[in-house]
């Protein structure tokens, strides 16, 4: 039998619930590809649906153990449609799975990786990227507006700034002291939150885009000037975000990234292209999974988190 490691959650509970786990590799069906998996990234979701909570512990509560990992980049195995064996990959995977060696992937799912784009940065972009490209089309953000993007260095955060500058927008973003230089360099004005409130550095901001929900998300509204528009991608406080806003004159609305090779395809093309940066803060083999889950719930890190998989 062919094994196929994987890594799932196998109860909804603290990190330690994720357990190595073998099964056979997968049968793709005639409109899928076999992917053998080089990276998968680590989202704030994975770990809240590990936790059970939100849209995405719902879906699965009744399906475990459940691998999880909706980013994914690797090596097509099987030639079908426009992709050969051996064709460089990266995708948004709906269903997960990219926690493992192999998974299967639709191939409407899947973008070609350019030759200068490695498995780690393209892996870093189809949950992150997408939201951050889809949150600003959305807010319908237009060039000498200015926007607040808050947790500006994170996974989200820090793409959305740059893709936000090439918009012509005006850009504030908040972070922690440790990452003001870091936020600043991508373009944006950076705002320590634990220096003061945030609407005592910034007001009359055009657009919010809240990467951070609860109390963090309600309080930054009063940032937001009357008629602004804010973007809320938690979607487990989003409906409180939603109601606070509209009490105030503001535009809310949440959001579900969703997978589109085309806007991937462009997101590649910057980053082959040198005109996006992709921040990698950690890559851990997929044995050590769980402190990938720890480190991505602390809320604390800079950029993204990936896993490798063992060849």
């Amino acid at each position: 039998m062919s094994h196929n490691l994987q890594l799932a959650i196998t109860a909804f509970g603290e990190p330690d619930t994720l357990k190595l786990q073998q099964t056979e590799i997968p049968e793709p069906t005639t409109d899928q590809v076999l992917v053998n998996v080089a990276y998968a990234g680590v989202n704030p979701v994975d770990a809240k649906t590990r936790a059970g909570l939100g849209w995405g512990a719902e879906k699965i509560k009744d399906s475990l153990p459940w691998v999880p990992g909706f980013d994914a980049a690797g090596t097509v195995v099987n030639a079908v449609g426009q992709y050969q064996a051996g064709d460089r990959v990266a995708g948004r995977i709906v269903e997960g799975g990219g926690y493992g060696q192999y998974l299967c992937a639709n191939l409407d799912a899947l973008s070609r990786i350019p030759e200068s784009v490695s498995f780690q940065h393209a892996a870093s972009l189809p949950v992150a990227g997408l939201t951050a490209l889809q949150a600003l089309e959305l807010a319908d953000l237009k060039a000498g507006e200015s926007v607040l993007i808050l947790a500006g260095a994170g996974g989200v955060g820090h793409i959305a700034i740059q893709l936000a500058k090439t918009m012509g927008a005006t850009v504030y973003a908040s972070c922690s002291d440790a990452n003001l230089e870091f936020v600043s360099q991508l373009g944006a004005k950076a705002l320590d939150y634990r220096a003061s409130a945030l609407d005592a550095q910034v007001t009359d901001i055009d657009v919010l885009i809240d990467l951070m929900g609860g109390d963090a998300g309600e309080a930054a509204l009063a940032c937001v000037k009357q008629g602004g528009r804010v973007i809320t991608v938690p979607t487990i406080t989003a409906d409180r975000i939603i109601a606070a806003a509209k009490a105030k004159g503001i535009e809310a609305q949440g959001m579900l990234v969703k997978p589109n090779p085309v806007q991937m395809d462009a997101l590649l093309a910057k980053v082959a292209a040198g005109e996006l940066h992709v921040e990698i803060a950690k890559t851990y083999p997929l044995e050590h999974g769980v402190q990938a889950h720890i480190d991505i719930q602390s809320g604390r890190t800079r950029g993204k988190i990936l896993l490798e998989m063992p060849q």
